[in-house]
């Protein structure tokens, strides 16, 4: 953030001395070591403010598109009734099947069932 040199650094220390004084210098080290540490929390919380109004502002944008492209799906693709098949045009739905059929091809013709689970509450075979 600032660039400061060593050798800068040293000067100051080396003014301070002599304007301040080798007793009263520690105290105006901490005091000037408080003022950079305040300055430095709200320079975070700043840094934290604009983060999260980004953040948000992002968010907000990502949200827009979404509800954007949810439209263009919805229009493109109506909601059907219930009445109404619910198959795209163009293309036909499988024949009905009966019950029975599903469990002839389950276990084919002729062959009986072997897993069978009966209801609760009823005795087994």
């Amino acid at each position: 953030m600032f660039d400061v040199a060593p050798t800068e650094l040293l000067l100051v220390v080396v003014v301070a001395l002599v304007v301040i004084g080798p007793r009263d210098l520690p105290k105006a080290m901490r005091f000037v070591g408080k003022w950079l540490g305040k300055a430095r929390g709200m320079a975070r919380h700043f840094r934290a403010g604009l983060d999260t109004m980004m953040r948000e502002a992002e968010l907000e944008e990502l949200e827009k598109q979404w509800r954007e492209q949810n439209e263009a799906i919805m229009r493109e693709f109506p909601r059907l009734d219930d009445d109404a098949p619910a198959t795209p045009t163009g293309i036909t739905p499988p024949p009905a099947q009966s019950a029975d059929a599903d469990k002839s091809e389950e276990t084919g013709p002729g062959e009986p069932e072997t897993h069978i689970v009966p209801p609760r509450g009823e005795a087994l075979p």
